[in-house]
């Protein structure tokens, strides 16, 4: 029975041999695979991926393209002949004319356009625009604009004489729901010769303040509030086209560049201007709310300059050679002081994003608002009465 014994254990132990061996056999073989098929699963994600990014540039390209394509016929060229006079070499006055180019939008089906004020400047003697299929309409009216100086930088056109023309007005969005890093398509007439131009990018920041000129003179600079900041380009002669979000509505109205920087464009929010469209398309004329301060917003850096515990809010700073409450105005009726911080407007607070001037753009003439105000380290509530702004 002995060598019986000895062969079933010879037996196990071969078996016992062969059984790693098998195992890594089958080790190797399953890395192999599983290699191969990780491999492969790579090369199918990697696969699928680039096919979803091609996707989504293609929806974008498309959505850009229908965007430009549906806002694209309410869009109009500006041409402005200015008259002006001009100082010889000795002395004598003498008449020029000055051509201008922008953009301008429809807003109704009667022909009311909404534009930048510096498109159409004081002495504007001929104005024309031109549609997009390139039908030109040379009976065309300024209604109005706001004041020189005045942080809203807009004037409003009527087209007299429409040949026959069916106008298609633009869809007016809300710009208050526009957050940094949204998608934003610029159209206008760049370099006043390349009649809508499509360009496309994100909001870069908002509530902006900056200094504005023509650059041929910068002493006429100019403050402007309250802006959305873009890097979708905006080149000259874009000025006053529509700053459109993805559904195709117009969240702003493109206004200046950064004649330093590349991609830094800026554009008027559509609800600072709300109040005004109102008053045109309702009245006829251009009705400016008003108030009539002179005032900083305040920012951490202006509260430590004017030793301030409030950082935020319009302060009344004193001013040299010149009130800071125009007189008869409806501050002056109101009772506002120098030195007053006005840190809400109705229920709305005043900081980096919502001016004083961009809040009361959005009322109308009339009103009766609520000032939250800071008097000498106490909260007090004024009421004001908006006027129509005087003009210039």
């Amino acid at each position: 029975m002995e060598p019986k014994n000895t062969k079933n254990n010879s037996e196990l132990r071969n078996k016992k041999v062969a059984l790693p061996a098998l195992l890594v056999i089958v080790s190797l073989g399953a890395g192999f695979f599983g290699g191969w098929l990780g491999s492969k699963n790579r090369v199918n994600l990697t696969d699928k991926n680039t096919k979803a990014s091609q996707q989504i540039i293609l929806n974008e390209s498309q959505l850009i393209s229908e965007i430009a394509k549906n806002v694209g016929p309410s869009v109009v060229s500006v041409n402005v002949t200015s008259k002006s006079s001009q100082m010889d070499f000795f002395g004598n006055s003498r008449p020029t004319q000055e051509e201008s180019a922008g953009t301008g939008f429809i807003l109704n089906a009667e022909g009311v356009i909404i534009t930048n004020r510096h498109v159409v400047p004081k002495g504007a003697s001929d104005v024309s625009v031109t549609l997009s299929d390139g039908t030109e309409l040379d009976n065309v009216s300024v209604i109005g604009r706001t004041n020189d100086g005045d942080p809203l930088d807009v004037s409003f056109l009527k087209i007299n004489d429409k040949k026959g023309k069916t106008l298609q007005p633009v869809k007016l969005g809300d710009s208050s729901k526009m957050q940094v890093g949204d998608k934003v398509i610029a159209i206008g007439n760049a370099l006043g010769q390349f009649q809508n131009t499509v360009t496309a990018g994100i909001i870069s920041g908002h509530g902006r303040s900056i200094q504005a000129s023509d650059g041929r003179n910068l002493a006429n600079s100019e403050t402007l509030e309250d802006l959305f900041q873009t890097d979708a380009a905006i080149n000259q002669g874009n000025s006053g086209g529509p700053l459109v979000n993805v559904n195709g509505e117009v969240i702003g109205i493109n206004t200046a560049i950064a004649g330093n920087a590349q991609n830094i464009g800026f554009a008027i929010p559509l609800n600072d201007v709300k109040g005004l469209i109102t008053s045109v398309l309702k009245e006829g004329k251009l009705l400016r709310p008003y108030l009539g301060v002179r005032y900083v917003l305040l920012t951490d850096d202006y509260a430590y300059q004017y030793n301030l515990s409030v950082k935020r809010g319009a302060y009344i700073a004193p001013t040299q050679g010149q009130s800071s409450i125009i007189a008869d105005s409806p501050a002056d009726k109101a009772g506002l002081k120098e030195k007053d911080i006005i840190v809400k407007v109705n229920d709305t607070n005043i900081d980096e994003n919502n001016s004083l001037t961009g809040i009361l753009g959005r009322l109308s003439v009339g009103d009766t608002v609520s000032l939250s105000v800071v008097r000498d380290g106490k909260a007090i509530t004024i009421k004001a009465k908006l006027e129509a702004a005087p003009t210039n």
